[in-house]
């Protein structure tokens, strides 16, 4: 019987020096699979953070903190009523964001239970970061009635485009009412200013327009349909978006009590924000006074009383609708676990 042979492969040529394997890591994608990768980007994010909350606490070494207390216990209790009354006014504006979302996803949720869902998730966003409040509740609110993941998404992008329309509107009209003091010896000339205004607010304006050449169509691009409203309701989203951002800056004139000009109440609200967006500090915590201080202690207006002032907001617009959200929030909870008990999920 014949002896059987195993065929051989033929023997593979080595890899040319400086070449990679197919299939193999290369460039940017493959410096982010390196084990060392996730350390390092952490590191840097932890050295940033460092730094950062080392600048605050210097500053706040600074600050006369007996004569702050002073200047808050001196607010005027009318002052705080018309502030808050604005920080809820402000409040229920941005949860009526969502209503475009339900327009364009097409949930079946009653207006009321979508005004309650943005309205707790709201306070969570603000001091404790999108992730948690502008996803985190409002996916699981959303999810507790029944709207799949792929709706709770467009309605969350739809509320944050919202947001942001309004603003670079503002942003385009402010350079023309107000002009920044000079800082750490910079400042910008009122054109340049206006410029830079200008450029942001072609952006809300080329959105209303994209929506009326595309007549509520959706907009595709590589494969995802973005659903579009139709030129009214864009309008619609300019209009509420910038009412959102003037009552903000209302809310800090009033505890201010008029010792500053509105524009630069409203700059100071607006130029805090993105600070705080790009520091990425929870709640914009001490970004917010920083950027205050600098814009609008100058003069009569000590930096006493506009911390004073600036801690009042906070606590208005900020903190105390945070305990609120968190009783919302926990009273849904324990409502949905009962239902969950009876057999009636929907209870919640």
């Amino acid at each position: 019987m014949a002896a059987t042979t195993t065929p051989r492969h033929p023997a593979l040529p080595p890899l040319a020096a400086g070449r990679q394997a197919p299939g193999a890591p290369s460039g940017r994608r493959g410096l982010t699979q390196r084990p060392w990768w996730p350390w390092l980007t952490r590191g840097l994010a932890a050295a940033f953070f460092g730094g950062v909350a080392w600048l605050i606490f210097r500053q706040a070494r600074l600050v006369d903190w007996p004569a702050v207390l002073r200047a808050l216990q001196a607010l005027p209790a009318s002052a705080l009523a018309v502030a808050g009354a604005l920080a809820l006014a402000s409040h229920f504006t941005y949860g009526s964001f969502d209503w475009v979302g339900r327009h364009c996803s097409g949930h079946r949720l009653t207006r009321r239970a979508t005004l309650g869902i943005a309205m707790t998730s709201y306070p969570f966003t603000l001091n404790l970061g999108s992730l948690i409040g502008g996803v985190g509740v409002r996916y699981r609110l959303y999810a507790r009635r029944g709207v799949d993941a792929g709706t709770i998404g467009q309605v969350v992008g739809t509320s944050v485009l919202t947001n942001w329309v309004g603003y670079l509107l503002l942003a385009a009209v402010l350079p023309w009412l107000w002009q920044p003091p000079l800082l750490a010896g910079w400042a910008a000339t009122p054109w340049q200013w206006r410029l830079g205004g200008a450029v942001l607010g072609c952006l809300p304006v080329a959105y209303v327009a994209l929506c009326a050449a595309r007549g509520g169509r959706a907009l595709t691009l590589r494969g995802h349909a973005f659903p579009l409203p139709r030129w009214p309701v864009a309008l619609w989203q300019v209009a509420a978006s910038a009412t959102n951002w003037m009552l903000m800056g209302a809310a800090l004139w009033a505890v201010l009590q008029g010792a500053v000009s509105y524009p630069a109440a409203l700059a100071t609200v607006q130029l805090g924000a993105v600070a705080g967006l790009v520091l990425r500090v929870p709640a914009g915590l001490g970004v917010l006074e920083a950027v205050g201080v600098a814009l609008l202690a100058h003069g009569a207006l000590g930096q006493d009383k506009v911390l004073a002032a600036l801690l009042a907001y906070r606590a208005l617009y900020y903190f105390l609708p945070l305990l609120l959200a968190a009783l919302g929030f926990g009273v849904a909870e324990l409502r949905w676990r009962r239902g969950e008990a009876t057999g009636d999920g929907r209870s919640a």
